[in-house]
């Protein structure tokens, strides 16, 4: 088979949606891969007896066959083709014992992606190709010492011989660049458990273990050291040679950096634990917005029904300010988990950045340094304007709190190209034109355990009192809610760097124009309130009446079916939760808008639902009052909504 030769593999799997998967994961690599399927065991098996198979992706669950004794038989009916399996997370632990028994590796079906599956075909290929090899150099061993030497000197992998007592007797040239020395002799000069691997009593565990035949190679992964101090995390596929008295002469070791491999796959790992987490946090701000809708709207109805000098004006007052402050929380809440509603426009992160400067120098004190370096011919791009400046504050207020004696505070923007060398090492990267916002400190920097927590809602480093844990986490929903990607930089002592990356459109930013100040606006039209929360819906309903408007009111979807038929009088405009059981807010006015074409429609809800937005962004042309909502602001909305299509001449707002 020549280098130019796509690897033909045999996908062993029932599952429809699973094979889809793996054909559109490989579809853009036809050049380096050629596809196969079948669904089930004696069909694969008949299909190896032709030949021509390099690899084989194997599911262990099929209709004609379970577990081991899947693998098992292909295995035994095609000893020379190296398997993958492909496993769920409940069945890992089964994958692992597959590999102990000689498959190349394994893949956890949903944490798959084309560089990952890519790379473990090509490696489970070659890692087969060299142990055929190694085999057959054996035999040959005989006869020609030469050409083994020839053969390891020339493995693209790091082959070596070791004694037991851990020095190196023999090692090829690829062990010696992967150590990251000169010779083969300052190799074999070193200690292993001392020299080679970081922990040296990982070395005895491994020898402990005892497992290493003459027949088979026993495959462990250990963590060890170049000569500069770079840490490597290196699978070893290990034979014991033994003497006549069934000692150790020595071991046989081939080993394969796969440093990248385990890094891409934990990077994937925590961005799933991630958007798990993300989906509670929705779920929880969901049901807090409902309550607080109800606790600032009673709040501001008593506010407007107390004369000023009364007593109890300053305990409702409090009451107020304490629910707007858990509004904020929930509010970082729906951004980490994003589904918060975006309303996007085409921006110039330059004056974005211009426009927070002022409110920046004041919050982050005289002892810290503020410097802008801004890229000339920065691109626009398309993103919700009071989220993005959100996020600058954010990331200020931590750089503060890193740098309590003072320090420098740099914010940066530029134009970047990625390209497919970058996204190989950053897997939530795309290719493409981005516009960089970069947020940097000179303050006292992480270790790599915070690192790997620190966009996780409510962790903090702060003593206790001094933080939410939720502003980073704002940051990181924010951020993969508008279509980028952030990646940190930052070291003990020496400071951190947030780098934002959002894609660059080729369009014009749009001017801001500031809204004027306008009175509670009153009406007299009729509304119908759809909403499964008594206390919002009572809530609701005495804010619209006390503005003139003549309310009806429904607990759900269905309710208001009926009434609407049963009501003869006109209806303008339907206030209705998105989010109720049964009927939902889109199909409850998708249904109302035939029998009564001229209503309007204004959407509410705790937390964004695919009925009325994609993927976070609202749909053109749909009117939404985010929750919790004040009496000022509903009030608002709906004179907007109603007044909407007389101002313009067209027709009611759609869904």
């Amino acid at each position: 088979m020549t280098t130019a030769s796509p690897l033909r593999i045999l996908l062993v799997e029932d599952n429809p949606g699973d094979v889809l998967l793996i054909q559109e994961t490989l579809g853009d690599r036809q050049g380096e891969f050629a596809l196969e399927s079948v669904e089930r065991l004696a069909a694969a098996l008949e299909r190896l007896r032709t030949g021509g198979i390099h690899v084989v992706l194997l599911d262990l669950t099929l209709p004609d066959s379970a577990g081991l004794g899947t693998f098992t038989a292909v295995r035994t009916n095609a000893p020379d083709v190296p398997i993958v399996v492909l496993t769920g997370l409940s069945d890992e632990a089964l994958a692992v014992a597959t590999v102990r028994d000689g498959a190349q590796d394994y893949l956890v079906k949903g944490q798959v992606d084309g560089n990952l599956l890519g790379r473990t075909i090509r490696y489970a290929f070659e890692r087969n190709q060299v142990r055929r090899q190694l085999e057959t150099s054996e035999r040959q061993l005989r006869e020609s010492e030469v050409g083994y030497r020839t053969l390891v000197e020339r493995a693209p992998v790091g082959i070596y011989r070791s004694s037991a007592e851990g020095k190196f007797l023999s090692v090829n040239a690829a062990l010696v660049r992967m150590l990251g020395y000169d010779s083969p002799e300052d190799v074999q000069q070193l200690d292993m458990a001392c020299d080679v691997y970081a922990d040296p009593a990982e070395r005895q565990r491994l020898l402990d273990r005892d497992s290493y035949t003459e027949r088979e190679y026993d495959e462990v992964e250990a963590t060890w050291k170049r000569k500069d101090g770079l840490l490597l995390k290196v699978q070893l596929s290990v034979r014991a040679v033994r003497n006549v008295a069934s000692g150790v002469a020595y071991y046989e070791t081939i080993v394969r950096d796969v440093t990248e491999q385990r890094r891409l796959q934990a990077q994937l790992m925590q961005a799933q634990k991630m958007e798990a987490v993300g989906r509670l946090a929705g779920g929880v701000a969901h049901d807090f917005n409902n309550l607080l809708t109800v606790i600032i709207s009673y709040s501001d109805l008593l506010l407007e029904d107390l004369g000023r000098d009364d007593p109890k004006r300053e305990d409702v007052a409090a009451v107020r300010k304490a629910a707007e402050g858990a509004a904020a929380l929930t509010h970082q809440l729906l951004a980490f988990s994003r589904q918060q509603v975006l309303q996007p426009k085409v921006l110039d992160v330059n004056a974005t950045v211009a426009n927070t400067e002022k409110l920046l120098r004041r919050l982050i004190g005289e002892d810290i340094q503020l410097v802008a370096k801004l890229g000339s011919g920065l691109g626009s791009v398309k993103a919700d304007p009071g989220q993005i400046e959100q996020v600058i504050m954010n990331l200020a207020v931590n750089a503060r709190d890193a740098m309590p004696a003072g320090g420098q505070l740099t914010i940066e923007t530029a134009n970047v190209e990625m390209d497919e060398a970058y996204v190989r090492g950053h897997p939530l990267a795309q290719p493409g034109r981005y516009v960089m916002l970069a947020v940097s400190d000179t303050g006292t920097g992480m270790d790599e355990q915070t690192k790997a927590h620190i966009f996780e809602p409510f962790f903090t480093t702060k003593e206790l009192g001094k933080g939410t844990g939720l502003g980073l986490a704002t940051v990181y929903g924010i951020v993969k809610q508008s279509g980028g990607f952030i990646w940190l930089y930052s070291e003990p002592g020496h400071g951190t760097s947030f780098k934002i990356y959002m894609p660059r459109v080729d369009e014009s930013a749009e001017r801001a124009t500031p809204a004027a100040a306008a009175p509670l606006p009153r009406g007299t039209e009729t509304i119908l309130v759809v909403e499964d929360a008594p206390a919002v819906r009572a809530v609701t309903r005495q804010v619209l009446e006390r503005q003139g408007y003549t309310v009806l009111e429904a607990p759900n979807g269905g309710a208001a079916l009926v009434l609407a038929t049963k009501h003869h009088g006109p209806i303008h405009l339907l206030l209705t939760d998105v989010v109720m059981p049964g009927v939902n807010g889109r199909q409850l006015a998708e249904q109302l808008a035939r029998p009564r074409p001229d209503m309007m429609v204004l959407f509410t809800s705790g937390y964004t639902d695919d009925s009325v937005v994609r993927h976070g962004v609202l749909e053109s042309g749909i009117a939404y009052l985010q929750k919790p909502f004040t009496p000022d602001g509903v009030a608002r909305k709906v004179r907007e909504v109603l007044d909407s299509s007389r101002d313009s001449g067209r027709g009611p707002l759609r869904p």
